[in-house]
C-alpha cells in the first residue's frame, strides 16, 4: 500500500463510501483516500450502474502445490509457461505458469502451478484431466516419476476480457477496468488503460 503525495494507491479493501466533485473521496478501514482519478475492477461496481453487456464467459483455475517440477531436474528456470493442447475433442487448451521458490511465492522444495482454461464444465471437469495426466494424484494411473500434488484447488471465475471498460453510469474521472482474463500477459490490461486515458 502507498499513499505518498502524487503517487499511486492500491487497496484490496472494499470502498464503500465513494463521494466526487472534481476530487474523489473514498473512504476505506478508516482512511480518507482523496485522488483526481479512480481506477476500480468491475467486480466492486454495482450491477446497477454498469452498462449492460453480452453474457459473461467463465474462466476455469486451479493452483497447485507440487513436490518438485514439471521441467527436467537441470533447468534452471524461474517461471516456466507452458500451454497444453487440448487433450481430447472438445476441451479447452490450457495455459501453465509453474513458479519455483525462489520467485517467493512457495515454500522451498515445492512449486506453486496455476492452470487457465476457457469454461466448458466446471473448473474441476475441465482441468482434473491435464493434473492427473502431468502430476501424481491418487487418481492418476502410471504417474509416479511426475511431479507429486500436494494440494490443489479448483475453480470457476468470470472471464475478465468481457468487461466494457466505456459506456458505465460512473463520473467522468472514476475508470473501470477488467478482472483477470485468460491471457498469460497483460496486453488487455494495457489495452484499457490507452483506451481510458486518451
Amino acid at each position: 500500500h502507498c499513499s505518498i503525495h502524487r503517487t499511486t494507491h492500491c487497496t484490496t479493501h472494499s470502498t464503500p463510501n465513494c463521494s466526487t466533485q472534481r476530487t474523489t473521496h473514498c473512504s476505506t478501514h478508516r482512511q480518507r483516500i482523496s485522488c483526481s482519478h479512480f481506477v476500480v475492477e468491475d467486480s466492486y461496481v454495482a450491477g446497477d450502474r454498469k452498462k449492460v453487456a453480452t453474457p459473461t464467459r467463465f474462466l476455469s483455475r486451479a493452483i497447485l502445490i507440487t513436490d518438485a517440477s514439471v521441467l527436467p531436474s537441470d533447468s534452471d528456470q524461474q517461471v516456466s509457461m507452458v500451454t497444453v493442447p487440448p487433450i481430447a475433442a472438445g476441451s479447452p487448451a490450457v495455459k501453465m505458469v509453474e513458479l519455483c521458490p525462489s520467485t517467493m511465492t512457495c515454500m522451498p522444495g515445492t512449486y506453486l502451478v496455476h492452470l487457465t482454461c476457457q469454461s466448458v464444465g466446471s473448473a474441476f471437469e475441465d482441468l482434473s484431466p491435464v493434473v492427473t495426466r502431468m502430476f501424481h494424484t491418487p487418481e492418476s494411473h502410471d504417474q509416479e516419476k511426475c511431479p507429486s500434488v500436494l494440494w490443489c484447488l479448483y475453480f470457476n471465475m468470470a472471464d475478465g476480457s468481457e468487461v466494457e471498460v466505456e459506456g458505465h453510469d460512473l463520473p467522468s474521472n472514476i475508470y473501470l477496468c477488467s478482472g483477470p482474463d485468460g491471457g498469460l500477459g497483460h496486453d488487455h490490461a494495457i489495452r484499457q488503460v490507452r483506451l481510458t486515458h486518451t
